[in-house]
């Protein structure tokens, strides 16, 4: 049992998936509206990110079945190893997908519901079958790896439009709160991702993974990309205080997070090794819990 339980938790990615659920819980506490600490919707949201997370990796998975198995880093996964059956995968990411979808629904609002299986397509369906295609996989897997921001942001508020606004105790509040924090979850994306792909490129280039924006591998177009957008994380980090749902301290927190991620950026640009990579690709780990953190302790 405890190695089947371990299996299920590879196939889900579960500290990935518990990662990208984690913001979307904080960011579902950060909107104005929610003025009380709910454990129970915290939980069903929680159990259902999860579900949903989980089966988008399960498919994933199942669909790269053969190309893990080429690879180091995840040749042991239940599917690739031969201990899992693609079917069983599938048969679990439909019906986690379905859980999760519907907890969305019923416990919380249709709108949230919708976005939340628009994230897995877009993960599932989009994504991983075009990193053997194009780099543009990077960027179109930055949105399902974002939407979990807005996803929390919308079943607070039940409300997608980013020009709409509403009312909560008297003072109004702008609904492009929830697009900022996807914003700074979005550009995050870039260096994490590039800073994996350096470090993983014989593995990835060996099975055709085309992840790095240069066609030559590891190279200072690369660490400038990740510059590039380690610098824009800089202005979009001031959007929380702007829109007025987080306070001013936690605005240079922010700041200086952005900072340290475009030190280590340019680190990787002037040293353009695998130890300044992982540097990125661990800071870009630590980053984002100490800013959504410091964004909900200072909401307003």
């Amino acid at each position: 049992m405890k190695a089947i339980l371990k299996d299920y938790a590879q196939l889900m990615k579960f500290t990935l998936s518990f990662t990208v659920v984690f913001t979307c819980v904080i960011c579902y506490q950060i909107a104005p509206n929610i003025v009380v600490f709910n454990w129970w919707n915290i939980l069903i949201l929680t159990f259902a990110g999860l579900c949903i997370t989980g089966s988008a990796n399960a498919i994933n998975q199942a669909v790269e079945k053969d190309t893990d198995a080429q690879m180091k880093r995840t040749a042991n996964r239940p599917v690739a190893s031969g201990r899992m059956s693609q079917k069983t995968a599938y048969a679990f990411a439909i019906i986690a997908g379905i859980i999760g979808v519907g907890l969305m629904a019923y416990q919380f609002n249709t709108l949230s519901a919708v976005l939340s299986a628009l994230s897995l397509f877009l993960y599932a369906f989009i994504y991983t079958p075009l990193k053997k295609i194009n780099s543009i996989a990077v960027l179109v897997g930055a949105f399902p790896g974002a939407i979990p921001c807005l996803i929390g942001w919308v079943a607070a508020t039940n409300e997608i439009s980013p020009i709409a606004s509403f009312i909560v105790d008297g003072k109004s509040y702008s609904n492009a709160g929830g697009y900022a924090l996807f914003l700074i979850q979005f550009l995050w994306q870039f260096p994490h991702f590039w800073a994996i792909a350096w470090v993983s490129h014989t593995d990835y280039s060996k099975v055709g993974f085309k992840l790095l924006p240069a066609d030559k591998g590891p190279t200072k177009f690369t660490a400038l990309q990740a510059v590039m957008y380690a610098v824009l994380m800089v202005p979009i980090g001031f959007l929380p205080n702007y829109f007025k749902i987080t306070g001013e301290w936690s605005m240079w927190v922010v700041l200086v997070a952005n900072i340290f991620m475009v030190v280590q950026c340019v680190r990787l640009y002037q040293n353009m090794g695998v130890p300044a990579a992982r540097r990125v690709m661990f800071s870009s780990y630590i980053y984002l819990p100490i800013v959504y953190l410091a964004l909900m302790a200072n909401k307003i």
